[in-house]
C-alpha cells in the first residue's frame, strides 16, 4: 500500500522577482518564516546540488533531522529539492512567475508513503505539509516589511 500526500500554496509578494527568489534560493532564510525550522546550516554555495543540516520540531517538540539538497535551481524561475534525511522524505518546489504587483511564488511538497507509514503517518503527514506551504504568508510579510 502507498499514499501520495501533496500540499501547495501561492502568493504574492510586493517585491521584484530578483529579490524574492534570492530569499528562498538560500533556506538559511528559512527560519524567519518556518516557525519549525530549529537549526539549519548551509554547506557550499548556492546553486544545483546545495546541501542543507536542517534540523525540525516534530512531534511532541522532538528534534528530526530533514536535510535538504537542492535539486533543480533557475534563477528567478524554479527551485526544487528533496529531503535527505528523516522519517519522512518529501520533495517540494518553488515557482517565481512576474505579475503586475510584484512576484508570484508557488511552493509544493509532494511525499510518497508506503506500508506502515501510510496507514499511520498519512494524517500526520498531510497536516505538517499543509502547515509548511501554509507558513508562505510569513514569507511574504517578511519581504514586504
Amino acid at each position: 500500500m502507498s499514499k501520495q500526500v501533496t500540499a501547495s500554496a501561492h502568493v504574492v509578494i510586493e517585491r521584484p522577482i530578483a529579490d524574492v527568489f534570492a530569499f528562498f534560493a538560500d533556506a538559511e532564510h528559512d527560519p524567519l518564516w518556518r516557525s519549525g525550522v530549529v537549526s539549519i546550516k548551509r554547506s557550499g554555495g548556492l546553486g544545483l546540488g546545495t546541501r542543507y543540516e536542517q534540523t525540525v520540531s516534530g512531534p511532541g517538540g522532538r528534534s528530526i533531522s530533514a536535510n535538504i539538497e537542492v535539486t533543480g535551481f533557475e534563477p528567478d524561475r524554479l527551485l526544487t529539492f528533496v529531503t535527505t534525511s528523516g522519517p519522512v522524505r518529501p520533495h517540494g518546489s518553488y515557482q517565481f512567475d512576474v505579475v503586475p504587483n510584484g512576484t508570484e511564488v508557488r511552493f509544493t511538497l509532494a511525499a510518497e508513503l508506503s506500508g506502515i507509514k501510510a496507514l499511520a503517518m498519512a494524517g500526520a503527514v498531510q497536516r505538517t505539509m499543509s502547515a509548511e506551504v501554509g507558513a508562505l504568508h510569513r514569507a511574504k510579510a517578511y519581504l514586504e516589511s
